[in-house]
Formats: C-alpha cells, sequence, structure tokens
C-alpha cells in the first residue's frame, strides 16, 4: 500500500489542552495493514486530551483482525480504516459488517485511503456509512486532530441520546406498578439517572427525600429515591446509613427552605404541597461545571409532583382500606364477634382466590371488599343478634334479611370494590346445591366471590366461640368442610381447603381471637 505522507505544518496551528486527572479513555481503532500508519497516528495524537479524557489507541492490522476485536467490544468511540488491505475492498467490507452485521451505529468511521482512485470519494460517501473521507496524501496532522475532535464529539452526542433513551425505557418499564408504595423509590431513582443521563453529568449519590407535616405537627422524612454509593434499604431519612454529613445537608435545606451547591454537591428544596416538601441530593464525581441547575430543578420540581401525587393517592387507598375493616370490626363487635374474623376472613377469600389462579386484581378486590360482607347485620336488632339459643322461625327469618340489607347500602356506590362487595353480602349464604338463601341459587349461578366467601366465613367462624356455640376442633371443622363438599360448598373449593388445610390454619394462629 501506499506510504503515509504528511504535509509539512506548524506546530502553532496543533490545539492544546490542560490535561487533567481522569481515568477514562476514548478509545480509538486503527485498522491498516501498513506499520507506519499506525506509529504516525500514536505520535500525533500522543498528548491529546479531549472531552476531559485521554485517548486508548488499539492496532488492527487486517480487517479480520478488527472484527474479531470488534465483535463483543463496543467501547470503541471511532475507527480509523484504510480501504485496501488483504483485499482491495477490504476496508468497506469491514464498514459494510459493522453497520450491517452488528448494528453498530455508535462508532464513528474514517475511511482514509492511499489510492483513491479505488475508491472515490463521491461513491463511498453515498454507498457506504461512513462519517468521513481522507486520502492519506492529503491528511496533515493537524487535520487528524481535528477528524479525531469532531468524531469524538459526534460518538459522546451519540451515547447521550442513547443513554437517555435507555434510560427513558428504564423510567417507563418502573411505572407499571407506580401504584404500589415499593416502588415509588425504582421509579424516582429511574426519573432522576434520566436526569443526569441528558445533563451528561457523572453522580455518585442521587437522593430524593420527602418530608411531611401531620396534623399534630410532627414531622417524618423519608427517602423514595435513591442511587449511587448510598443506597440503602431503609425508607427512613433518620435511621438510613447515609452519610452523616449528607444527611445532615439534607436536613438543612428542609429547615432552611433554599437550594445549595457547591463543586461537590447540589441540594435543592422543592415544596411539593402545603405539608409536604422533597430535596433532591447530587453528589458529584467530576465535571460538577457542566452540571445545570435549572434543568435540574425543573426536572425533579416535576418528579416530586408525580411522586407526592402518588404518595397522597397511595395514602388514599390505604386509608380506605382500613376505614373497609373498621366497618367490617364494627358490624363484628355488634355482633359481640372478635374483629380478628374481619381480617382472616379477608386472608381466607385471598388465599382461596390465589389457589384459583384468579385475576391478581379481582383477588385483591375480594380481599378488599370481604369485610363488608356481612354488613346488613346493622339493620338485624340485638336481641336476635345475640340470642344464645337457637332462633325461631320469625327470628330467622328477620336474620336472613342482612343479605339483602347490606347489598342494598352498598349498591348505592358506583365503587368497583363495593360493587364486588354487594354481591359477597347478598349471595355468600348461598349453597351450592341451591338450598341457601336469599333466591335459592345453585352451582355457577352463584358468584365466584360469593363462593369463595361461604366457605372462608363458615371455616373461620367454626374455629371461634360465639354466642350461640362454642368453637369447634380443627378435625372437626374438616371433617364438616367435606361432609357439606357439593352441599353446601362448591367441591373444587373444599379441595382445596383441605389440600392445603394447615396453610389456611397458618392464618387463624397468626391471628388469634
Amino acid at each position: 500500500m501506499s506510504k503515509f505522507i504528511f504535509k509539512e505544518e506548524s506546530t502553532d496551528d496543533l490545539i492544546t489542552e490542560t490535561i487533567q486527572n481522569n481515568n477514562k479513555v476514548w478509545r480509538i481503532l486503527v485498522v491498516d495493514d501498513d506499520e507506519s500508519v499506525h506509529q504516525i497516528t500514536r505520535l500525533v495524537l500522543a498528548d491529546a486530551f479531549i472531552e476531559n479524557r485521554k485517548l486508548d489507541i488499539v492496532s488492527a492490522y487486517s480487517s479480520q483482525e478488527a472484527k474479531d476485536i470488534l465483535e463483543d467490544d463496543t467501547s470503541f468511540c471511532m475507527a480509523f480504516v484504510d480501504v485496501v488491505m488483504e483485499t482491495d475492498h477490504a476496508g468497506l467490507e469491514l464498514v459494510e459488517w459493522i453497520r450491517k452485521e452488528k448494528h453498530n451505529q455508535a462508532i464513528r468511521l474514517v475511511l482514509r485511503t492511499g489510492q483513491a482512485g479505488s475508491a472515490p470519494e463521491a461513491k463511498v460517501i453515498k454507498e457506504f456509512d461512513i462519517n468521513d473521507y481522507k486520502e492519506k496524501t492529503d491528511f496533515t496532522a493537524g487535520k487528524m486532530t481535528t477528524t479525531v475532535y469532531a468524531s469524538i464529539r459526534a460518538y459522546r452526542d451519540i451515547m447521550t441520546i442513547q443513554r437517555s433513551l435507555d434510560a427513558f425505557k428504564q423510567l417507563i418499564k418502573s411505572t407499571h406498578d407506580l401504584l404500589k408504595i415499593n416502588q415509588f423509590r425504582p421509579f424516582g431513582s429511574a426519573a432522576l439517572n434520566h436526569l443526569l443521563t441528558l445533563m451528561d453529568v457523572d453522580s455518585s449519590a442521587l437522593y430524593i427525600a420527602r418530608s411531611q407535616r401531620d396534623f399534630d405537627e410532627e414531622s417524618t422524612s423519608l427517602i423514595i429515591a435513591c442511587t449511587g454509593k448510598y443506597v440503602c434499604e431503609s425508607d427512613s431519612l433518620d435511621n438510613s446509613n447515609i452519610n452523616e454529613e449528607v444527611k445532615s445537608l439534607i436536613k438543612k435545606a428542609f429547615d432552611e427552605k433554599c437550594h445549595c451547591t457547591s463543586n461537590e454537591y447540589f441540594v435543592g428544596y422543592y415544596e411539593t404541597s402545603s405539608d409536604a416538601s422533597s430535596v433532591l441530593y447530587i453528589e458529584f464525581e467530576d465535571d460538577a461545571e457542566h452540571f445545570r441547575s435549572n434543568l435540574a430543578e425543573l426536572f425533579a420540581t416535576n418528579v416530586a409532583l408525580i411522586l407526592e401525587s402518588l404518595t397522597k393517592q397511595h395514602e388514599i387507598e390505604r386509608t380506605q382500606k382500613e376505614l373497609l375493616y373498621i366497618v367490617g370490626e364494627a358490624v363484628e363487635a355488634r355482633s359481640k364477634e372478635t374483629g380478628s374474623h374481619v381480617h382472616r376472613v379477608s386472608l381466607i377469600c385471598e388465599l382461596l382466590a390465589k389457589k384459583l389462579n384468579l385475576e391478581e386484581k379481582f383477588i385483591e378486590a375480594i380481599k378488599l371488599a370481604s369485610p363488608l360482607h356481612d354488613l346488613g347485620k346493622v339493620a338485624v336488632p340485638e336481641e336476635i343478634l345475640h340470642k344464645p339459643g337457637k332462633l325461631d322461625d320469625d327470628e330467622w327469618f328477620i336474620m336472613k334479611t342482612h343479605t339483602e340489607s347490606g347489598a342494598e347500602l352498598l349498591r348505592k356506590s358506583t365503587a368497583s370494590i363495593s360493587k364486588i362487595g354487594a354481591k359477597l353480602a347478598l349471595y355468600h349464604h348461598e349453597n351450592w346445591d341451591g338450598t341457601g338463601y336469599p333466591e335459592g341459587l345453585s352451582g355457577n349461578d352463584i358468584p365466584i366471590e360469593a363462593r369463595i366467601m361461604a366457605l372462608a366465613d363458615v371455616f373461620d367462624a367454626l374455629g371461634s366461640d360465639r354466642c350461640y356455640k362454642e368453637k369447634w376442633h380443627e378435625d372437626d371443622i374438616k371433617s364438616y368442610l367435606i361432609e357439606q363438599k357439593g352441599k353446601k360448598f362448591e367441591p373444587e373449593l373444599v379441595d382445596i381447603l383441605v389440600d392445603n388445610y394447615q396453610e389456611f390454619l397458618n392464618i387463624r394462629q397468626k391471628l388469634p381471637d
């Protein structure tokens, strides 16, 4: 191949930079079968320091050797590729392989040739996905340096975009379970990692801490997002293993309600509601001068507001769940029955539904609605509810009305949980063989949630002392359920409970009367 020749050029025209201490490098692949090309390239770029990094130059003396290097290594930012090597078009074939087979669109490819006639510039630029074309006889040291600068900056921008897309995908992926409290931190961390990627700033620590003042003016500080070297399991800021100096900076931002920044860190304070605020803490590894606080503030404010909204939504849902149990317990208390029955039945229904492989959403709905199954008992006189002996016909008629009374109360709500609760209240005394009440439904005509509730309610009630009976022994309960299989209860449900009997008994042991 032809010799690699530089034109004379004054060293005063070369761009110089102050070399800083940085262990990161830009990797450049030189593909050429002429040893002098490798030597001169290393000589020209020996002291180059571009975008705060040194250069790591790797040599390949054939297109096949280059393929072996690039097969599993995607860390190269650019490559100088000779056209004519083991074949007249080996370099062009390498370009095709990189782009089409390896699908590497990020690496910047600069074609260098000493025989321009074998690969005319216009034809090559048009037909091959290269980023620059240089004839060796016209490629000065200054032009080489300029080409490397341009290629590295282009690669840097491409990777910034790619990291942003990857971070955005991570952000989208983390949102499907946002309504679960244990998903707040992954969401916050993904969102804030996306922020740092957009700004192309490295960070060794990243937190969002949230402080809320309750009605009694007590404050609680929680970590709802974290990443970097201080990632911790604890949700409490005070109890976390975060560096005490970092804790004090976060607390200072809460106390003084203002931002704080230095060459080592950025602390942003964001008031998201009248009783809650958040603090963003970023600790820089290096290159702090490129940190754009205005972008951080805009992004962090939006993330904090989203997290605040999610937190409030979760608080509302938690309150609603607790109220459902409170209402159920109140009904049981009026019947002089333990409130633990409500919690146990809820868990028994959940476990039966899981064993039936019902949809997760439906399982959660049954669990939440089950405390309302006896709501209609609020309309039953206490002398009937508390009667220790057997009810007469008139009393039994009144007692049976609790199913319709409960359903009528719950039908007034349009909430999905209330709709399921209405079915539970109305049909949980229907029997599989059609001998139940209030409508005498049988088999699969009875809603599945009511079939589950019927078995769960009786299973737990038999194991508890009531005003009209003493609790049964565990073996007697099992025998009764088997005896009522296909009569009072759905056979498949009885089989599930009996086959997993100890698992269901464990629920009672964990929540005793």
